[in-house]
């Protein structure tokens, strides 16, 4: 009888043991399916939340756009944990950078024609992240006052050749734009005409300075750009789209290998550039054509605008 009592002790508290064992193996399930909806949750917030490499490298050439996006670009992935570094190049070292995974990603890729030979050089390693601008469009470009409306009237042009000594001012050697002059000169036949290389700023300096003595200079130039809304400048019919027709892509674009190591950079980027546009681009360039620092441009943007920065930052770093 004692045994018997023993038994049914013993198989009672073995039951009991079970139970308490399964109750407990509930919770432990509960919270487990819990924080796993908890992360499910922040990556449906933000596609690779995880900030992974968090020091990055933006290259960019100093042109006006490159400008004032860049800094843009970096504060925002400042604001979510990254370290930033911008270094200032010429567009073929800008490509190669990104190209060697050296530099993180670029702000300032203009495709499909300006950029048309580093694409062809590095696109095996690279890939576009966003599209910061859809249409932007380049030309010759020279004041309105001038007679002149299309690239072929320059063949022969000698009033208008000698008036300038036959030279386009150019900007910095390495840029598209400037590989698709030399193209032009080329393909219309301006065997008189040459391409002076020099920089943006000493480009848009000497074209101030002869539209305020009212005298002729022919440049390279792109939309968007702030000297449109301070000079009146008309850009030169390109019947054989040298240089794009409608206009390239103004793009981010990034090793290959970016999104799987600063997965949350990637999709930082894809947030800004699904909002950037023309707009946003001439606000900021107009800031710093009167005199702003890019980087305090940016930051006044930004500050201006607090619904952007949460929309491009939510769910990132948590």
């Amino acid at each position: 009888m004692l045994k018997k009592f023993k038994f049914l002790g013993l198989a009672a508290a073995l039951v009991f043991a079970l139970l308490l064992a399964a109750c407990g193996g509930g919770e432990d399930t509960e919270q487990e399916s819990g924080d796993t909806q908890n992360d499910g949750g922040n990556e449906d917030a933000a596609s690779g939340v995880e900030l992974g490499e968090d020091e990055l490298n933006i290259p960019y050439v100093a042109w006006a756009g490159a400008l004032a996006r860049t800094p843009l670009v970096q504060q925002v992935l400042e604001e979510v944990g990254y370290t930033v570094e911008t270094t200032q190049v010429e567009a073929g070292a800008m490509w190669s950078s990104v190209a060697n995974d050296d530099a993180s990603f670029m702000t300032a890729s203009w495709l499909p024609a300006t950029h048309q030979s580093y694409w062809e050089q590095y696109q095996d390693d690279v890939e576009v992240v966003g599209e910061f601008v859809a249409q932007a469009p380049l030309a010759l470009t020279v004041p309105s006052y001038m007679d002149v409306n299309s690239i072929e009237d320059l063949k022969g042009n000698e009033e208008l050749g000698e008036a300038v000594e036959w030279e386009i001012v150019g900007i910095d050697p390495g840029a598209g734009i400037m590989q698709n002059t030399q193209t032009a000169l080329e393909e219309y036949g301006l065997e008189n005409w040459s391409l002076t290389p020099s920089s943006e700023a000493a480009m848009l300096s000497e074209l101030k300075t002869k539209i305020e003595n009212e005298e002729p200079i022919l440049v390279p130039l792109w939309k968007p750009h702030w000297a449109f809304a301070e000079m009146d400048l008309k850009m030169l019919e390109d019947p054989k789209e040298v240089y794009g027709g409608a206009g390239d892509r103004i793009e981010a674009v990034a090793h290959k290998s970016f999104k799987e190591d600063s997965p949350a950079a990637y999709e930082v980027i894809q947030r800004i550039t699904e909002d950037y546009n023309e707009e946003m681009e001439n606000e900021l360039l107009v800031a710093i054509n009167n005199g702003a620092e890019p980087a305090d441009a940016a930051s006044k943007y930004l500050e201006d605008n607090p619904d952007l920065l949460k929309k491009w930052t939510e769910g990132i770093g948590e």
